[in-house]
């Protein structure tokens, strides 16, 4: 029997919310984490955040990577790669060091980029 433990790898617990699953509450992962129903609240996760066609965050995100293909509402920070697919609909702010938007996907906010890896202005250490 394969060991499973937390965090990211490839023996990683796959952290999800199925679609047709509403939670409202902050989430905190060690590891990545997908969305496929609805989080009203705040995830902070370690790795990387999908969001599936049909999950939806009204909240804030904070991690190291974040794909969005369905709906997010909110401010996210990203240490690295913030991926808008052509079914996104984000609104609000990111703030990321990168950022890729697929041709169709929606997008109206501000958008922080570079070294000011803060939506408040700040510089953040790394």
């Amino acid at each position: 029997m394969k060991k499973v433990k937390a965090g990211n790898g490839d023996s990683q617990v796959p952290n999800i919310i199925a679609q047709g699953t509403s939670i409202t509450g902050d989430i905190k992962s060690n590891g990545d984490f997908r969305i496929d129903g609805l989080l009203v609240g705040t995830i902070v996760a370690s790795g990387r955040i999908v969001i599936g066609e049909t999950g939806e965050v009204k909240g804030d995100i904070s991690c190291q990577n974040v794909d969005i293909s369905g709906k997010v509402t909110g401010t996210v920070t990203i240490d690295e790669l913030t991926m808008l697919k052509r079914t996104s609909r984000f609104e609000g702010k990111i703030s990321t060091t990168r950022l890729a938007i697929e041709s169709g996907a929606v997008f109206t906010g501000e958008c922080f980029m570079g070294s000011i890896n803060s939506v408040d202005g700040n510089q953040k250490q790394k």
